[in-house]
């Protein structure tokens, strides 16, 4: 791990695309910017841990066949249920 010491209104450069402002600090709070292409995925790390439970979560639900037939029938674009037609159908719908 890489440390460095910076001050208020000081950054540093993470590649040649990446940059972290320090923006302010105040008492042990430290508040920081993040410039970053949008291509690029800013989490805070307690985000990023629940983000990665839920995958792991999703990762190992079980489904059954039958319930993955009807979940993606239910999901179509030409699926009609109780509400009637899709608001948009899609062209090999007709």
């Amino acid at each position: 791990m890489l440390v460095l010491a910076r001050k208020k209104n000081e950054s540093i450069y993470i590649g040649d695309n990446i940059k972290i402002f320090i923006l302010d600090i105040s008492g042990e709070t430290v508040k920081i910017g993040v410039e970053a292409p949008r291509n690029i995925d800013v989490y805070r790390s307690e985000v990023f841990r629940a983000i990665q439970q839920e995958n792991r979560q999703a990762a190992t639900t079980k489904m059954n066949v039958s319930d993955l037939a009807n979940l993606m029938k239910n999901n179509s674009p030409c699926h009609t249920d109780e509400r009637g037609p899709a608001l948009i159908p899609s062209p090999e719908c007709s």
